[in-house]
């Protein structure tokens, strides 16, 4: 029998990784599998790609093959390497060598399975920031080549920008059998016009009155889980930071609410809030600039 290079089978080169190997060996299946594919060889390379995988899949096998390879070059006989895998001590041409590898029944059955579990899918959803402090549901619209199907995904509580959730054998159907894939899902957040969230902690810029600033006191506050009271220090200015313990999103253990002041003037004023202010001026002898030399 003829000498096959199972790398050239897959495309690969023999610098090629172990999930390099598996990588493309589940495309090429999945193009030649004879339940969907539509060439006219398709059967005869799904053979030969599945023959090429069941050696290069396993690193011992692997090893021997790429021994007979190089044995195959040498002015001389090959003789398999001294291995239990492919025998010792005695010449063989390219049939014993993969009856040896696959033993005398699975070298007559390699490439002939013809189940194959479904591809992985990957999608990303986008929720409101709401929906991870109360959790939520979505719908997706999914499509393979056999089918289009809705699902109905529960979003939990808790979930963080960025993470994934795994849903078992909810992802492309198999072929001849196979189980299903999973299905992946990445959470991102919709932009907000109010919050912003880094893992489980919130972010909100809160204006401020500039007496509030000067006196402190109670103020309202909004968060994504409703109106909480915040108490604002006497004196603050702007960019000063508050923090409200374990009021982010929502988990084992749920992220911080962080509050940064902004002081802003109103867009008018009355005559006597001038006269106070001007009476201010007076009064006080503060300068904001004294840092700057000036």
């Amino acid at each position: 029998m003829e000498y096959k290079d199972y790398y050239k089978v897959l495309g690969l080169t023999k610098e090629a990784t172990q999930d390099d190997i598996k990588r493309v060996y589940r495309k090429l299946a999945r193009k030649y599998h004879p339940d969907i594919s539509k060439e006219d060889n398709a059967e005869e390379q799904f053979k030969e790609v599945g023959e090429a995988y069941e050696v290069l899949k396993d690193p011992e096998k692997r090893a021997a093959y790429d021994q007979l390879g190089e044995d195959l070059k040498a002015p001389r006989d090959f003789r398999p390497p001294p291995s239990g895998t492919a025998g010792t001590g005695q010449s063989a041409d390219f049939d014993d060598f993969l009856a040896n590898l696959f033993g005398q029944r699975g070298r007559a059955n390699a490439g002939r399975t013809q189940s194959m579990q479904g591809e992985d899918s990957h999608f990303k959803v986008s929720i409101d920031l709401e929906d991870a402090y109360r959790g939520a549901t979505r719908s997706l619209n999914l499509r393979s080549s056999q089918q289009e199907r809705t699902l109905n995904i529960k979003i939990p509580k808790g979930v963080k920008q960025g993470q994934h959730i795994r849903l078992q054998g909810q992802g492309s159907p198999g072929i001849g059998g196979g189980s299903a894939g999973d299905l992946y899902l990445e959470i991102a957040f919709n932009p907000h016009p109010l919050y912003r969230a880094e893992e489980l902690d919130v972010y909100l810029e809160l204006p401020i009155a500039p007496w509030e600033a000067a006196l402190g006191g109670s103020v309202k506050v909004p968060t994504p889980d409703g109106a909480v009271d915040m108490k604002i220090p006497p004196n603050s200015s702007t960019g000063r930071k508050l923090r409200l313990k374990g009021r982010g999103i929502p988990a084992q253990t749920p992220g911080d609410f962080y509050v940064t002041l902004k002081v802003v003037m109103p867009d008018t004023l009355s005559d006597k809030a001038k006269a106070l202010y001007s009476e201010l001026a007076l009064e006080q002898t503060f300068n904001p600039r004294a840092g700057m030399g000036v």
